[in-house]
């Protein structure tokens, strides 16, 4: 049975990717120090093939005693969004590429597999048409810079690095800061939604797929090493506007303005070309309509309890049990 190591698991996309691999024999390892006080990791806690380590990617001791014992390592760890990595810039670049560097580090050579999640944002001001994965990178954000310094160090070695698109959908770790899902939350209680650059274009995917896409690259891993894939709905490349009028099919109650007040520092404004991983053999099983009718079930439930906790804000007291 193939051990797998996630740094970070215990968040938004390290939760249902846990569980994607638990339910393919794989025995999963965490390792997280719960930034967030996030407690999602508790429906693995009757599975035996599933174990957690409260630590931080900061202790360089502990991962030089944990990563060679792996037979795959999913960096996930990081401080997400160019807010919370402006607050903190070196905090950011710690978590966000030196980690990585130093696990590349220490599996240059062996065995070791890595796969690793960048973002679409690294692609800054979108080129001339689509972007593929042979588009220059040219992030805009302290965010984006460090994920794609880090993806620099896991091509290196010969890993797999998945651009992933805006996710979307439901996680036993929700967030609430990504777009869609912001967007359906204050469309149903909020009734208002206030857009800034409307025509800005970006591209989507659903957390399921993030899963099985992590699931595709570790099973055939020899074949797409040393390789970057654009992941998203190639049907989902979408305005702000846009994204507005398919959740209005769904929840027509609200209202909307329009606002030049304020930006994007990302600059996330680019059609991207997915036609690389379907070439490969991979499709999305999840559409944006299916997740905006997951959030609406999901928000129905959390209505109560809709607080920050469901946020990826800096969080106060960082590295600190409460």
């Amino acid at each position: 049975m193939k051990r797998v190591l996630i740094t970070g698991g215990s968040g938004y996309l390290g939760s249902v990717i846990t569980e994607k691999l638990l339910k393919n024999n794989y025995e999963v390892t965490i390792l997280d120090n719960l930034m967030y006080n996030q407690t999602s990791s508790i429906i693995f806690s009757h599975d035996k093939n599933f174990e957690f380590i409260y630590g931080d990617v900061r202790n360089k001791e502990l991962l030089e005693n944990l990563v060679l014992d792996f037979d795959i390592i999913i960096p996930l760890a990081a401080i997400v969004g160019f807010p919370a990595c402006d607050r903190d810039k070196e905090l950011a670049t710690a978590i966000n590429y030196e980690h990585v560097r130093y696990i590349c580090e220490l599996v240059e050579g062996s065995n070791v597999k890595v796969v690793y999640p960048n973002t679409n944002s690294g692609y800054g001001i979108g080129a001339d048409g689509e972007c593929t994965e042979e588009s220059p990178l040219n992030p805009l954000s302290h965010y984006g810079v460090t994920k794609v310094k880090a993806e620099k160090e896991v091509l290196r070695i010969g890993g797999i690095s998945v651009r992933l698109a805006t996710v979307f959908g439901t996680s036993p770790r929700m967030r609430m800061d990504l777009l869609v899902n912001e967007f359906v939350y204050k469309a149903l209680t909020d009734k208002y939604i206030t857009i800034f650059e409307k025509n800005f274009v970006r591209n989507y995917i659903h957390i399921r797929d993030v899963a099985n896409v992590f699931m595709f690259m570790i099973e055939d891993y020899e074949t797409h090493s040393g390789e970057v894939f654009n992941v998203g709905l190639s049907t989902a490349n979408l305005s702000k506007q846009q994204l507005v009028e398919k959740i209005q099919e769904y929840i027509s109650d609200f209202a909307v303005t329009y606002s030049d007040y304020f930006e994007d520092p990302d600059k996330r404004d680019y059609i991207v070309s997915n036609q690389k991983i379907e070439d490969a053999g991979w499709y999305p099983e999840y559409s944006l309509d299916d997740g905006i009718e997951e959030l609406i079930t999901t928000y129905t439930i959390l209505i109560q309890d809709l607080s920050s906790k469901y946020r990826n804000d800096f969080p106060l007291g960082y590295g600190t049990r409460t």
